[in-house]
């Protein structure tokens, strides 16, 4: 009962240790899988807004490139109309042909450029021709001496202003240029560039792009609702100075709907910024100066896309390298515990298990006498088996060459015949001294011998008995083979044997005799089945392809019964009364040999057997 009680206590406390790591294991893991993710998240974090910076100083850039050279295109224009005769002349003498002269000649200029109207202010600031002379908001006439470029030029020769047009109601650039000296200035010439198709363009490149002035107010955007708000609230003063200015019209100035993050660089900022049907968004701001100007562009960089794909990509290779890290630790205490148990068990179990070793030897050792017995025995049958098989080939060679026997024996007595007959013809013509006709007969005794030679060696090979080595074959050779012995048993009926062969030269992997006794029982038993009918046929072709042969033999006798199909190939299963059964089996067999098969297919008036055997390579 007291070692009960102990045996309890030891397998409790040995539970306890076994949990007891396992419960450490699992609260580190929850610690460094917190850790990891979070520190991956951050160098994620990291990562994607420097790569999304870096590719936005690229876009940036080529944005500031394509701005300034839309704003170089009209800027030479009016520095060049300051030394025209023709606007000196209008200036100092406004006479009317002149100037409708001027207003023509400035019409022309702005269509061959990308100006949006190009005008001409004499010393007061009123418009004494304008490009757009014809249209009914036409500056002519216009007073413009409130205008800021208008004061500027007169008195710094030169200036640049972006302001809402007064008659137009259009922003755009105004590029204007003085007319004669400082001292005695003529007038101003003005050319106004707007930035319509630019804001298109960047509205088309789906990223909020803008552009802000000194003041920072916001002169070209891709968002046409953020034109003139501001970057942050203007001083009342600034604001008042802009209003009296109508530079801006009357636009609210009120600051740009974004919410500033961080500073990623002294270029760069993260903001959240509220888009016009869209919602609250985070985007990099990155802000380039507009060289030749006192302008800015701002461009945003959308954030959470690319920001979502880099932490999921980051929680992934992180979990990547830390499941195996955990797996290794866990596969590590699971084997500690696992050996403390085995040794625990091991023990107590020793000599158990050196008793059932010793019995299993002991079984195992009959078992393997028990099986080298069979084996002896079973090779013993196997060489039984290959006699008996050679034994069954060659008694079905033998029933075949007793079968042809009669017909060879018809087959070599005409040859002999004619050998007498021409033998005795050659006597004559020797006594008559006519060498030419004998020769001829005597040509015709050798030719005929040769025949007589190779029907008597075709029933040589036939009667040999053995199984000759595998080798390339000419499929004609054997077709033909198995024709002559056929021949004279069949005399009458071998019109009826149609051979077609894709060409001469297709050989087969085998051996001559084995294959002519292969043919020989499938031709013998399709000139069987058509028997005298007068409409009998039976066709040999042949398929090859660059692996495989197939030889097809069909007739169109009666077919072979369902029952005889069903075990056509099995020993001793013939439709005919003094058939044996073994023919096809033993001609199965064969081709077994050369790695190839042989299939039949019947049906009521017609029959295919195929036999597929390897193509010999030349």
């Amino acid at each position: 009962m007291t070692i009960g009680l102990e045996s309890a206590g030891e397998r409790r406390g040995m539970a306890q240790g076994l949990r007891s790591p396992w419960f450490l294991f699992a609260l580190c893991a929850c610690l460094l899988l917190g850790l990891t993710l979070f520190l991956s998240r951050h160098y994620a974090t990291r990562s994607v807004l420097a790569d999304l910076t870096q590719q936005g100083r690229v876009d940036a850039g080529l944005k500031v490139a394509l701005l300034r050279a839309v704003m170089e295109r009209p800027r030479s224009l009016p520095l060049i109309l300051a030394r025209d005769r023709d606007v000196t002349e209008a200036l100092r003498d406004p006479e009317a042909g002149r100037l409708d002269a001027l207003n023509r000649k400035l019409e022309d200029l702005v269509v061959g450029t990308n100006a949006s109207v190009l005008y001409v202010l004499d010393r007061h600031g009123v418009a004494v021709a304008s490009s757009n002379w014809r249209d009914p908001t036409s500056f002519v006439g216009s007073d413009y001496g409130f205008r800021a470029y208008f004061s500027r030029a007169i008195a710094e020769g030169r200036a640049e202003h972006f302001a809402m047009g007064s008659v137009s109601r259009r922003p755009g650039l105004y590029i204007s240029n003085r007319v004669g000296p400082a001292g005695n200035p003529l007038g101003v010439v003005v050319v106004k560039a707007e930035f319509d198709q630019l804001e298109n363009d960047w509205i088309s490149a789906a990223r909020p792009s803008f552009v802000t002035d000194r003041q920072q107010v916001v002169l070209i955007t891709s968002i046409p609702s953020w034109r003139f708000m501001t970057l942050g609230p203007l001083a009342p003063a600034v604001r008042d100075g802009i209003r009296a200015s109508l530079q801006f019209g009357e636009a609210p100035l009120v600051p740009l709907p974004t919410i500033p993050m961080e500073q990623l660089s002294p270029d760069a900022r993260l903001m959240d910024v509220l888009l016009p049907g869209r919602g609250l968004e985070r985007y990099i701001e990155l802000v380039l100066p507009v060289p030749s100007t006192e302008w800015q562009l701002h461009y945003l960089v959308p954030v959470e896309q690319a920001l979502a794909s880099g932490l999921r990509q980051a929680e992934f290779a992180a979990l990547l390298g830390f499941i195996p890290l955990l797996a290794l630790v866990a596969f590590w205490i699971w084997r500690r515990q696992t050996t403390l148990a085995r040794i625990a068990a091991g023990q107590a179990a020793r000599l158990e298990l050196e008793r059932r070793v010793a019995e299993r030897t002991l079984d195992l050792t009959r078992a393997r006498d028990r099986l080298e017995a069979e084996i002896a025995d079973h090779k013993t049958t196997e060489a039984r088996l290959q006699g008996v098989q050679q034994q069954l080939v060659q008694a079905n060679r033998l029933a075949i060459l007793g079968q042809v026997a009669a017909g060879v024996a018809h087959e070599i007595n005409q040859p002999v015949a004619t050998i007498r007959a021409y033998a005795d013809n050659a006597r004559t013509f020797l006594e008559r001294r006519q060498t030419a006709p004998a020769d001829d007969n005597l040509r015709e005794i050798a030719g005929l011998t040769e025949r007589i030679g190779a029907i008597t060696d075709n029933l040589k090979a036939l009667a040999r008995r053995g199984r000759a080595a595998a080798g390339p074959v000419a499929l004609q050779d054997v077709i033909s083979g198995a024709v002559m012995l056929l021949k004279s048993r069949f005399a009458g009926r071998m019109e009826a044997l149609a051979i077609t062969l894709p060409s001469p030269d297709i050989a087969v992997v085998g051996s001559r005799l084995r294959l002519e006794q292969v043919m020989i029982n499938l031709l013998q038993n399709a000139l069987e089945a058509i028997g005298t009918q007068p409409d009998g046929q039976v066709r040999v072709s042949a398929v090859a392809d660059d692996e495989t042969v197939r030889l097809l033999v069909e007739d169109n006798g009666p077919g072979i019964p369902p029952d005889i199909l069903e075990q056509l190939f099995t020993p001793f299963n013939s439709s005919k009364e003094a058939g044996l059964g073994l023919g096809l089996v033993i001609a199965k067999d064969i081709v077994s040999d050369y790695a190839g098969q042989i299939t039949v297919e019947s049906t009521a008036g017609a029959t295919r057997f195929t036999v597929e055997l390897k193509r010999a390579r030349p």
